[in-house]
């Protein structure tokens, strides 16, 4: 190939050239090269080579024009559709078109290359005059080749080459190549087009910006301002600065693209951008430097002061922090200066928080502002400004902005301690230990620690701080866990510098008690602290495991800590195990041991051996250490819970063989569950306990002993109260041998009932009370995975849930007569019924080994399904209304013998029966506060049971009995409020303390379930009229709350319905959306008037607005709702939702339509107060006086065609009371504006649809 070539050269070089374009460019490419670069500057080819390639190139680009112009259609297409053969023909037409022109275009491609070879030679064997016809004709018809990008490449190649190399001409080589190459810079994203873009940058210069036909190349241009591949190249931020001194307009196109990406960029993209303007700024004058600091930079800063929110006001900031970073380069403090100074002192004063927060971070970002052509009185005075204004923020009313000022204040002294006069640091300094540290809010504090432990950064401060630090040592205690462990990690830091000593900032015996009580953030960090002191790695074994020793005897509890932590902060599992054996031996020996240091010593113990096992080597030497008896003598030492815990702990982790000794010691810990729910010391041990039992295989046995229990507790349920006793419940004589050595004692497996009627009430209330420590315990194995598969695998299961049925039917009928009756017998039953659900398990058979059910009714019922209807079948009888008759009679029965259970009456939404005659387990009356107590907290359970089921999708979230059982439920809640509240008797402070705590629990589930209900809402679904009760409801609560219970309750309430208020607001307007949507119209009728209850919180919510006007009576504010001053928690609720309201239109109309109608009832009723509270808060605070804001509100719009009338013809009548009057006239005062407008806007309508 490349002798042909040369032959061909020799011969001619039209021959040549010819010979080249046969053999195309991928397989002359090499010979080329060298053939071209072969050729020297005397060689007669030098002068004979770029004519004919001229003439060919010429020659190549007319044909193909001319195949291109060939296939051309006629510009009147044919009225008849072309037979098939004909279509045919045309294709085999258009195929041969393609073909001449790929053939053209790869003989382009080749001369193009040989063209570039001769621009290139390295020789400059050619003269560029004599090439650049050929050059020039393939750059000008560069657009012609847009579907060969090799062509285009090779064109662009040798018009970038004829660039570099400063050719003559090269300046009409450009107009194509640049736009091309900025082009496929951008498309194809690859970092040698960015860099080949940048290298020509100087010949976008030639370039006239001003001229509207080079728009292309400035929107290709402007695209490279937001191309990732530009910003993140030093080549394409080059270009980018660069561009901003090809023109003004350029500039601001540019600048305006920056400052629109400004509120989306990263903090990354930010920077680049700071620093691209900045190199601009630098390298431009004139008016494209004008419009930089005038247009951009000064309206940076004003956006930086004035931003609507922090986030875009730090992202305004970081383009800024181009030229903040930069003030040293001669010029820009100057400019920042100019700029900043007009406008930062007086943004620093102003009322609007906001802006002086913006205005102290650009204060704290270009500190110290000063000119540096002012004289030095002048900079000291400017100096003096900003740290006194800063002082100033340092109290200032608004927390966040005294945050800021803290660690801005300590950045500052540590960056220019030098240069600050000494009286100004020590006045600086000692208001943040002095006033800061003692701050009421927790991030000021916080704030505090952060910024002193960033001075201590500065060696020069030192001196001072050893004075001040002792003086933070009271933040140690600070109730905020995280100010706790920034004081932790401020001691850590301490501890480092030789200068300091931390036990002087917080005493010894305070950080052994914060190691002892705090949380692990704080615990663990104390002893990374600690541990150099008490268990050092630079000692012998011996030594540490002495001075560990030591810290134990001083504090027992936190020298238990340090040993969790111990592992984790360095120290070593060799003299760990050490530890260990020093601990046991001690314990052991019980040589002047106290009774709190024995049970530290085991407890370090169990925390030593729980990290120690993880290796190997380390668990076998634990096995040999705890042999020969050890463990038994260890668990007989262990007189206390969390003494006989750890010994669980460490019989767990260590071997399962070694727990054969222990089975009876841990089934009678387990058993013992008295009191267990209120016991967290004993929980402990008993989840040890549990933990063991499962790791040995025990868990069976364990169970059949728990249910025992149960079934024990149900029995006396059923003979005390005559309930039914399912055969599941009855405990079966026969018992099989179990792997452990546990066994039932006679008295267990049988109870005499022939005994005194004291002494069976004793033992139900023993039974009841294990049955309660059994509830929790099966709650508790329901979280861990582990347990809950071994419990569901039990073959006790079946009884234990049943009996668990008996006894949560007992403890919600019977509440009222028994103070002592619980929920968390229930709560482990719904829990149950939950998990068996979730498992696939029905009533007719579970997954689990003898878990059985029967068919109650002909269809199938899963396992929750039943439990829920038993549950409310439970509350149905506690909610049953009896008339004076029955309810003395059943009263005396229960009183007598306790033996019947009331049977359920028609009406369902009366309160249950609250005898004050009831007596105790003891004979006497306990008290009205207890029995609603107990009540609420049965309901309580209920509720949660619901909502949980709802939750994971389990039962229909619109099942009308749920909703039906919620609204009851605050409907009894609140009368009882209120009841309470006019027979004048008080909650004593603890039981309305855990009240209402089941209260506000109540709230959150109402308030989710309603959320559940409004979500499975749609056109085919609506939500059930309940719902919007529910939400009336929760309103009226709230009020009653406030009203008889205070405003701080009310508020608490508030707080916890917060989050809830969006599906609060829904609910409350969706009956009114529905019934849009589903066509019913807009109009208003009578019977929305009667189908709508008047909720009882607008009276009050009118009452309020009432209170608003000026002239309104004295006699006239005391009727029927209490005074609004006790409504201040409802008032913030309503302005809450007012706002929500506000930014829904749809939804602001379905709500305003209960004020639109319950103004109508007020003035068909003649309670013209209640009218004009409403409309007041209608057309005041709600929507508003001016019309445009009732536009698209049509419902309530409709609602005023009868009221606006109504209220005119009651003005004009000569009779009513002067006040009443009074009241319509202010009414209709409210609704004139909006009802001419209305009016007008409906007569314009037709006249319209005429035209």
């Amino acid at each position: 190939m490349d002798k042909k070539l040369r032959s061909s050269l020799q011969a001619s070089p039209e021959s040549f050239l010819s010979s080249a374009t046969k053999l195309g460019l991928r397989s002359a490419k090499a010979s080329l090269k060298s053939i071209i670069h072969g050729i020297t500057p005397s060689s007669p080819l030098s002068s004979s080579l770029p004519p004919a390639l001229g003439n060919s190139i010429s020659q190549s680009i007319a044909s193909f024009r001319n195949v291109r112009d060939s296939g051309k259609s006629p510009s009147s297409p044919p009225t008849k559709r072309r037979r098939r053969s004909s279509r045919h023909a045309k294709n085999r037409d258009e195929e041969v078109k393609e073909n001449n022109e790929s053939g053209v275009l790869r003989d382009l491609q080749v001369l193009s290359h040989i063209s570039f070879l001769c621009v290139s030679h390295p020789k400059n064997a050619f003269s560029p005059e004599d090439l650049l016809p050929a050059v020039q004709e393939l750059h000008d018809n560069l657009i012609l080749f847009e579907s060969d990008s090799v062509l285009l490449s090779e064109i662009a190649n040798l018009c970038e080459e004829w660039w570099k190399d400063g050719l003559e001409g090269r300046e009409t080589l450009i107009s194509q190549s640049l736009p091309f190459l900025l082009s496929k810079s951008l498309a194809l994203k690859k970092k040698v087009d960015v860099h080949r873009v940048y290298m020509l940058r100087e010949a976008f210069a030639l370039f006239d910006f001003e001229d509207e036909s080079i728009e292309d190349l400035k929107l290709l241009m402007i695209r490279c301002v937001i191309a990732p591949l530009y910003l993140k190249t030093d080549d394409g931020r080059k270009f980018v600065a660069y561009m901003f001194g090809l023109s003004r307009q350029l500039v601001k196109e540019a600048l305006a693209m920056i400052r629109s990406q400004i509120p989306f960029g990263r903090k990354s993209m930010l920077e680049i951008y700071g620093d691209i303007v900045f190199q601009a700024w630098k390298h431009v004058e004139g008016e494209s430097r004008n419009e930089i600091e005038n247009g951009c930079l000064q309206g940076l800063i004003e956006g930086a002061i004035h931003a609507s929110s922090g986030a875009l006001a730090a992202s305004i900031r970081r383009v800024l922090g181009g030229f903040i970073n930069q003030r040293t380069t001669n010029g820009v403090e100057k400019l920042l200066f100019r700029l900043t100074e007009p406008v930062i002192f007086r943004s620093l004063q102003v009322a609007n928080p906001n802006v002086r927060l913006n205005s102290l971070h650009l204060l704290l970002d270009t500190f110290p502002l000063e000119d540096p052509d002012a004289t030095k009185e002048t900079k000291d005075t400017i100096l003096d400004k900003q740290f006194f204004l800063l002082e100033r923020l340092l109290t200032d009313d608004c927390p966040e902005i005294r945050v800021v000022a803290v660690e801005g204040s300590c950045r500052i002294l540590h960056l220019f301690w030098e240069i600050i006069p000494s009286s100004t640091i020590t006045k600086m300094i000692t208001k943040i230990f002095d006033d800061m540290s003692h701050d009421n809010c927790n991030e000021v504090r916080l704030s505090t620690l952060n910024g002193i432990m960033y001075l201590i950064g500065n060696p020069q401060s030192h001196e001072i701080l050893k004075v001040l630090l002792p003086r933070l040592g009271h933040l140690i205690l600070d109730p905020a866990l995280s100010v706790r462990v920034a004081v932790a990690d401020l001691l850590l830091l301490l501890r480092d510098i030789r200068t300091f000593q931390f036990h002087k900032v917080v005493g010894l015996d305070i950080l052994l008690s914060t190691l002892a009580n705090d949380p692990p953030p704080v615990a663990q960090k104390i002893t990374k602290l600690l541990i150099p002191s008490y268990f050092p790695a630079k000692v012998t074994p011996e030594e540490a495991c002495k001075r560990c020793v030591t810290l134990i005897k001083r504090s027992p509890k936190a020298g238990a800590r340090f040993c969790e932590f111990a592992l984790s902060e360095g120290a070593s599992m060799s003299s760990l195990l050490e530890l260990v054996k020093v601990f046991i031996s001690l314990v052991l020996s019980r040589n002047k041991l106290q009774e709190d240091q024995i049970e530290s010593l085991l407890v370090a113990a169990a925390y030593l051996c729980n990290n120690l096992v993880t290796e190997p080597f380390y668990k076998t030497a634990l096995e040999e250490l705890f042999s020969g008896g050890k463990l038994k003598c260890l668990f007989a030492v262990a007189a206390t819970g969390p003494s006989q815990s750890s010994v669980v702990k460490i019989i767990s982790a260590i071997s399962s063989d070694a727990a054969a000794e222990f089975v009876d010691e841990c089934m009678a810990l387990v058993k013992d569950c008295s009191g267990l729910s209120q016991d967290t010391e004993r929980q402990e041990k008993v989840r040890s306990v549990h933990k063991l039992i499962l790791s040995c295989d025990w868990f069976d046995d364990m169970f059949d002993v728990l249910t025992r229990l149960l079934q024990k507790a149900a029995y006396e349920c059923h003979i005390k109260f005559v309930t039914e006793m399912p055969k599941q419940c009855v405990p079966s004589m026969k018992r099989k041998k179990t792997k452990s050595s546990f066994k039932v004692s006679a008295k267990e497996k049988h109870v005499s009932r022939k005994k005194l009627p004291n002494m069976s009430t004793s033992i139900f209330e023993e039974a009841y009370s294990n049955a309660i420590g059994v509830a929790w315990q099966i709650i508790d194995l329901l979280k861990s995975e582990g347990t809950r598969i071994a419990l569901f695998r039990s073959k006790t299961l079946e009884p234990a849930f049943f009996s668990l049925k008996v006894i949560s039917e007992a403890s919600i009928v019977h509440c009222m007569y028994y103070e002592h009756m619980d929920t968390t017998p229930i709560l482990a039953y719904s829990s149950l019924a939950l998990h068996l659900t979730l498992q696939n398990s029905s009533l007719i058979g579970a997954k689990n080994k003898g878990f059985h059910f029967s068919r109650s009714s002909s269809q199938e019922q899963t396992v929750l399904e039943q439990t829920m209807n038993h549950l409310l079948n439970c509350i149905e009888k506690l909610f049953q209304a009896r008339d004076g008759r029955k309810s003395a009679k059943q009263t005396s029965e229960c009183k007598k013998n306790h033996k019947k259970v009331a049977n359920t009456c028609q009406q369902k939404h009366r309160e249950p029966q609250t005898d004050p005659s009831s007596t105790n387990d003891h004979g006497t009356t306990f008290s009205e506060q207890k029995k609603i107590s107990n009540v609420i907290k049965m309901l309580t359970a209920m509720l949660k049971f619901i909502v949980d089921a709802a939750t994971m999708s389990l039962v229909s979230n619109n099942d009308a009995r749920f909703l039906k059982f919620t609204t009851i439920y605050i409907q009894y809640t609140i009368s009882v409020i209120r009841r309470h509240s006019q027979e004048q008797s008080q909650f004593n402070d603890d039981d309305l303390r855990g009240t209402f705590l089941y209260l506000k629990s109540s709230l959150t589930y109402t308030a989710k379930f309603l959320n559940l209900v409004l979500a499975n809402t749609s056109e085919t679904s609506p939500p059930p009229p309940e719902a919007y009760n529910l939400a009336n409801f929760l309103l009226d609560l709230i009020i009653s709350v406030e009203s008889h219970l205070g405003s701080g309750y009310a508020a608490r309430l508030v707080t916890t319905l917060k989050p809830w208020l969006p599906d609060l607001v829904l609910a409350l307007g969706a009956r009114h959306i529905m019934k849009q949507t589903l066509g019913e119209g807009t109009q208003s009728t009578d019977s929305d008037h009667s189908e709508l209850q008047l909720p009882s919180w607008t009276s009050v919510l009118a009452k309020i607005e009432l209170n608003e006007l000026t002239n309104i009576s004295s006699s006239e504010e005391a009727e029927r709702v209490p005074e609004p001053d006790k409504h201040l928690s409802f008032k913030k609720l309503v302005g809450m939702i007012t706002l929500l309201l506000k930014g829904n239109s749809s939804i602001l109309d379905a709500v305003g339509k209960i004020f639109m109608t319950g103004s109508a009832v007020a003035l068909e009723s003649e309670d013209f107060g209640l009218l004009l509270g409403l409309l007041h808060f209608v057309c005041v605070k709600l929507v508003g006086h001016d019309h445009r804001g009732w536009k698209g509100l049509d419902m309530m719009l409709a609602s005023l065609e009868g009221i606006y009338p109504e209220i005119e013809r009651l003005v004009g009548r000569p009779s009513g009371s002067e006040h009443g009057s009074q009241k319509l006239q202010k009414a209709r005062a409210l609704l004139e504006p909006i009802w001419i407008n209305y009016t007008c806007e409906s007569e314009e309508s037709p006249s319209r649809m005429e035209e």
